[in-house]
């Protein structure tokens, strides 16, 4: 698969599909490979800590010498974030305002968007400065209308700052004929904007280099999850990120057998042969149906041979 190649890989798809165990599997296989890797689960229902029966802490555990997992805590994330942004305040506003904005801030913590908007952050600084110390980067995301969300933020992110830019040097401008006789003046805010600029704009870059940067959805060869990951790859293709690979999960293995099976297999055909229909350009991974979970690193190891294509049903 060309995207194992990729440093930062994001897996994507329709939740139930496989996505945990395909983003370990291939985790598993970097790090078997001697890649520092780093394994990251973007989903507030995170069950990594499960597939390696272990738990996981929010700043990152050990599981073998080249592989580290992270599950993202969005209420730490979040309070980390408001706490940061509460840091920043005391440095931009007037002391008595201090303690309404703490106020407006801890009212925030609680609203609709907040947790997203702290694990979006986590995800760039991950994207923008892990990166450096890691071989590969593997995000295990929520299911597909969250992780639309993610991936196209730094680019809405980016317009939105980037008006605010142009309000805040606008009222500078006329703050400075008022009041200073047009010399330029010192706004922190300006400067903190600026740079959440940059942040968001580095952050797109590297998602845009497709050299750096992979994205493979996992669907099964059912009815819903071909219909949500056409729609999630129209979406992807409007902010020029462009899925290349599928893993096609839990295809029926050829072995099995008996009536109710020939039955299923029939209709799984009809789907396998739409999904090639509908994704001609993509490279189509199969994996077949396990007869047990996937719970073992022997059984990870099994997995990732069919999305490597050494192994065949």
């Amino acid at each position: 698969m060309e995207e194992w190649n990729k440093q930062i890989l994001f897996i994507g798809g329709k939740g139930g599909v496989g996505k945990s165990t395909s983003a370990t599997a291939i985790a598993w296989k970097q790090a078997m490979l001697g890649k520092k890797t780093l394994l990251v689960s973007t989903d507030p229902a995170h069950n990594l800590g499960d597939l390696f029966d272990s738990p996981i802490d929010r700043k990152g555990t050990r599981i073998s010498p080249s592989l580290t997992v992270l599950e993202i805590d969005p209420q730490f994330e979040t309070e980390t974030y408001i706490s940061e942004v509460k840091e920043n305040m005391k440095h931009i506003i007037h002391s008595g305002w201090l303690d309404e904005v703490n106020r407006l801030l801890d009212t925030a913590r609680v609203s609709p968007g907040a947790d997203e908007a702290a694990m979006f952050n986590k995800v760039i600084d991950i994207v923008v400065e892990e990166r450096k110390q890691y071989d590969a980067i593997i995000f295990d995301t929520a299911p597909t209308g969250h992780t639309i969300r993610l991936l196209s933020l730094p680019e809405l992110m980016g317009v939105w700052v980037e008006s605010m830019l142009q309000k805040r040097k606008k009222t500078n401008e006329h703050y400075s004929k008022l009041l200073h006789d047009g010399e330029r003046v010192d706004d922190p805010i300006y400067q903190v904007l600026k740079k959440r600029q940059e942040k968001f704009a580095h952050a797109r870059t590297i998602l845009l280099d497709n050299d750096q940067t992979g994205f493979i959805f996992v669907l099964n060869p059912e009815r819903l999850p071909i219909l949500e990951t056409k729609k999630a790859i129209n979406l992807l293709d409007n902010y020029q990120l462009f899925v290349k690979s599928l893993i096609i999960n839990k295809v029926l293995p050829n072995d099995a057998s008996g009536e109710y099976i020939e039955m299923r297999r029939k209709h799984e055909r009809f789907y396998l042969q739409q999904i090639r229909e509908l994704f001609p350009r993509k490279h189509l991974c199969e994996v077949p149906l396990f007869s047990k979970d996937i719970s073992f690193i022997s059984d990870l190891e099994i997995f990732s041979s069919y999305l490597e294509g050494e192994a065949k049903q």
